[in-house]
């Protein structure tokens, strides 16, 4: 007897419900609001609304977590850095959003990071002094942002043994020792923005990737299928335009000045066993640390930088040379072994979309983009649409919350306050239920509760089960996953979006073919004339 097809859940994407609702959508009747944008401030506006009992499209030139959210540190910072630069409320906002994520709506996607930043020579009694007491704050944080211990543990000193312990990799000498913090890390980024995405579309939101927004009004938008070259119009009693570092190209009056973080990726062998990330101090610089954060698998990231970015903003951002030589350069200032330019087999960089309050025909001289504040703002065009920028991935849900507030109150729509501070993600679920999840832990941890049924995928055809690229962990299965449930339509969602294979250019080029596989195989699932390859 063939078993019966396990339903479909609500909160799948895919090709063939991004066909149907698109076809709804255009021409047809107003939905209550449409989102521009979706990154994870545009997912989670979205969602928001979505929660509250709103109608809604969602739209995207390109696919989930395309710009911005996807070349993030990983990390959901508890605002450390903002205590020092006196922005208070900023820093408060960011723990609390940090203590959200971890326990009550992405646990499965969010846990404790343990970091060590080493008391090298370079680093001055004075500075380490002051790196406790910003420790010690942040942890006074935690407490405030009423984070549970159990979470996150307190800060401490280090021996030298115990920083080496933690830190094999470091030199040795004039090593004295190291300081401990925790911090919140992202399994991936990306795969934040996806179930974000999923959860809405399980309340009744329209993910509509692959669709360009030509022109806001009051009224809606004009759009393109970039996969049909069509064009049409979504009606929308309000518009949220969460476009990120391309907002001021949709609405008049806006000044984004982007900021470029730029983070290597390492081979892990090359830095032997990391238990802990490192905080590596910018040499000159009193608040700023290169991170060294160890992914499990198989690679390590280091970044990032902070440099201003002048011209067109491009889809994707180039990496030049002088962020590679800098982050190498602090890097080698505290290894052991030094990493050379041909030992970095990726990089990427992520535009940070900071508001320009201060353009330099005002101030006289704008100030770096390290030194703007990371405030989010809520801008209200003369047209009624509204602009969401700034912030941080971290804060992305009060963003959202505050968007939808703002259109919620502008254009008079029925709804009430947002449930999204304890509203679980796709997949979440409690750290002693997730620990029960009969499943491989790398899969709970990038699928939470869903992970059985990936995992059964591969179960079920042996081929599914086999890593897609050697030496990288993820499955056939993760790609079926992704076509099937998680909106991937060709072969860069896949590479470069559900799974991160494509950091690396090598592991991405070996992973073609396996990637290519499965989308001839599963064709009647894309929906799509044939695979887009690369």
């Amino acid at each position: 007897m063939t078993p019966a097809t396990p339903p479909v859940p609500r909160s799948s994407l895919s090709a063939a419900r991004r066909s149907r609702e698109l076809a709804e959508t255009v021409g047809g009747p107003a939905v209550d609001v449409l989102v521009v944008g979706l990154g994870a401030t545009g997912a989670g506006a979205a969602l928001d609304a979505a929660a509250r009992g709103l109608s809604v499209a969602a739209v995207d030139a390109h696919d989930l977590a395309f710009g911005t959210s996807r070349f993030s540190s990983k990390l959901i910072h508890g605002g450390l850095r903002y205590l020092a630069s006196a922005q208070l409320d900023v820093a408060h906002e960011s723990a609390v959003e940090r203590g959200v994520l971890m326990e009550r709506t992405a646990p499965h996607l969010v846990r404790a990071q343990p970091f060590v930043l080493p008391l090298t020579p370079l680093v001055s009694r004075a500075q380490s002094t002051l790196a406790w007491a910003g420790f010690r704050a942040g942890d006074a944080l935690r407490l405030a942002a009423r984070t549970a211990r159990a979470t996150l543990p307190a800060p401490r000193r280090l021996s030298t043994v115990e920083t080496r312990h933690l830190a094999p990799a470091l030199r040795t000498p004039g090593l004295r020792g190291g300081l401990l913090s925790w911090d919140g890390r992202l399994t991936d980024d990306a795969r934040l923005v996806t179930a974000i995405a999923r959860t809405a579309a399980a309340r009744g939101a329209r993910i509509l990737t692959r669709v360009r927004a030509l022109e806001l009004t009051s009224s809606g938008a004009r759009i393109r299928d970039e996969l049909t070259g069509e064009e049409g119009e979504i009606r929308a009693r309000a518009v949220i335009n969460a476009s990120g570092v391309w907002a001021d190209g949709l609405v008049d009056g806006i000044r984004i000045r982007p900021s470029r973080g730029t983070h290597l990726v390492l081979r892990s062998d090359h830095l032997g066993p990391l238990p802990a990330g490192l905080h590596v101090p910018v040499p000159g610089e009193t608040n700023r640390f290169v991170l060294v954060l160890p992914q499990g698998d198989g690679r390590v990231y280091v970044g990032l930088t902070d440099e201003p970015v002048e011209g067109d903003v491009p889809d994707v951002p180039k990496v030049p040379e002088t962020d590679i030589g800098f982050l190498l350069d602090v890097l080698g200032s505290v290894l052991d072994v030094p990493v050379r330019r041909e030992d970095v087999v990726g990089a990427f960089a992520g535009l940070r979309p900071l508001l320009d309050t201060a353009p330099a025909e005002r101030s006289g001289g704008a100030p770096r983009t390290a030194d703007i504040s990371r405030r989010h703002a809520v801008l209200t065009s003369s047209e009624g649409v509204i602009t969401v920028v700034g912030g941080k991935l971290t804060t992305y849900r009060r963003m959202a919350q505050d968007a939808v507030d703002s259109a919620v109150a502008t254009h008079r729509l029925t709804a009430g306050p947002s449930p999204t501070a304890s509203l679980p993600l796709v997949g979440a679920a409690s750290p002693e239920a997730l620990g029960a999840v009969r499943a491989p832990r790398r899969l709970v941890q990038r699928y939470g509760t869903e992970a059985p049924a990936v995992h059964a995928l591969g179960a079920h055809d042996p081929r599914l089960g086999e890593p897609v690229v050697p030496g990288h962990p993820v499955t056939g299965a993760e790609l079926l996953w992704a076509v099937r449930h998680e909106g991937a339509l060709d072969e860069s969602d896949l590479l470069d979006r559900r799974t991160r294979i494509g950091l690396v250019p090598a592991d991405r080029a070996a992973a073609l073919d396996a990637v290519r596989e499965v989308c001839l195989t599963h064709a009647s699932d894309l929906h799509l004339p044939e695979p887009n390859h690369l």
